[in-house]
């Protein structure tokens, strides 16, 4: 073989063995991790490979191991809604730092309701394309934990099941979050607040809710109002409409999301309010966006990144060790802007 030929083909796992004086087989533990290699071997094998340019494929490493290097995350909500909430985005560039660091994909599935989404997960299983999954989005008697559990499939959560189970949860409390906003809005005078909550049957908007009517009760705030929505920016522009409508209509809204918050802003300035003196208004999960709109909202940091880093870190331990504990997060807290500001008089 001439040497022109020798430099352009690529380096294969007999040629690291050669390098590093080992067998083919010690070379195939050591890039695998496998125990059974001492550590000045192993050291010396991975820097053979390195200066040949060495990289095993992921579907050889998928035979020999049995692992996809794959992690599955199934979203279930309409792709619009997807499209305009920042918590997915970040979510999913922090899990996408750490499985980059570590030679795994994610999986990313958006599906149309929840036959689509059990589908998906038999599929994910019986396929082998996943070596575990993100569990979003819980729901009040939520189907998947059991099925996952049925399917084999490791998972971690995204907040703690409904009536607890095994499976290991990264949680953030949103509770002190909407607390800190109504009491913020109450201390600046205002006691007509309401609420623009998400879908009641996903734990997260329930929480939220709750949160806020014992934070109004707290505050002795008389009527409470609540709007219930699908998180959509268009379902957040017409309950702000609605609430606008009222004869009593509040001087502040709390919402349960930015993109309806911002949606809020929009409906507002329409109708000629001057924000934030006629009307008050706090967002969710704080998007860079909120720091730049006018007025820069108000609103609860709950730093969607480093739960997508935390919830990856959990899972790859989860499926390389087979048990993982459950991690929470520091939890959500206001961060107050120019969208607040006392009723006018």
């Amino acid at each position: 073989m001439s040497e022109v030929t020798a430099m352009a083909r690529k380096p294969t796992i007999l040629d690291v063995a050669r390098a590093a004086g080992v067998s083919k087989g010690l070379v195939s533990f050591a890039l695998n991790d496998r125990p059974g290699v001492a550590a000045g071997t192993r050291q010396r094998i991975l820097d053979a490979a390195d200066e040949l340019g060495y990289r095993r494929s992921i579907a050889a490493r998928s035979l020999s191991t049995r692992t996809s290097f794959a992690l599955g995350l199934v979203v279930a909500r309409n792709p619009d809604v997807i499209a305009a909430d920042p918590f997915f985005p970040g979510f999913i560039s922090g899990v996408e730092q750490v499985l980059a660091q570590r030679g795994r994909a994610l999986v990313l599935s958006f599906v149309p309701d929840d036959e689509a989404e059990a589908e998906t997960y038999r599929t994910l299983a019986a396929d082998q394309r996943v070596d575990g999954v993100f569990l979003t989005d819980l729901r009040t008697d939520d189907f998947r934990p059991a099925l996952l559990e049925q399917l084999g499939l490791p998972a971690v959560s995204l907040g703690r099941v409904d009536g607890g189970g095994p499976m290991a949860a990264v949680t953030l409390d949103d509770t002190p979050g909407i607390t800190d906003a109504v009491r913020h809005l109450a201390g600046l005078g205002h006691r007509r607040i309401a609420h623009v909550a998400g879908p009641a049957r996903m734990l997260h908007a329930l929480h939220r809710r709750d949160a806020f009517l014992a934070a109004s009760a707290e505050q002795g705030l008389p009527g409470t109002l609540v709007v219930e929505t699908d998180f959509s920016a268009a379902d957040g522009a017409a309950a702000t409409a609605a609430l606008l409508d009222l004869d009593d209509r509040p001087t502040a809204i709390v919402y349960a999301n930015d993109p309806m918050a911002i949606a809020g802003l929009g409906v507002a300035h329409r109708r000629g309010l001057d924000l934030p003196t006629d009307l008050s208004i706090t967002g969710f999960d704080d998007s860079d966006i909120a720091d730049y709109i006018y007025p820069a909202l108000t609103s609860v940091r709950t730093r969607p990144g480093q739960w997508g880093e935390a919830a990856a870190a959990t899972l790859l331990q989860l499926v390389d060790h087979g048990a993982a504990p459950d991690l929470d997060l520091p939890p959500a807290g206001l961060v107050v802007r120019n969208s607040t500001a006392p009723p006018r008089s």
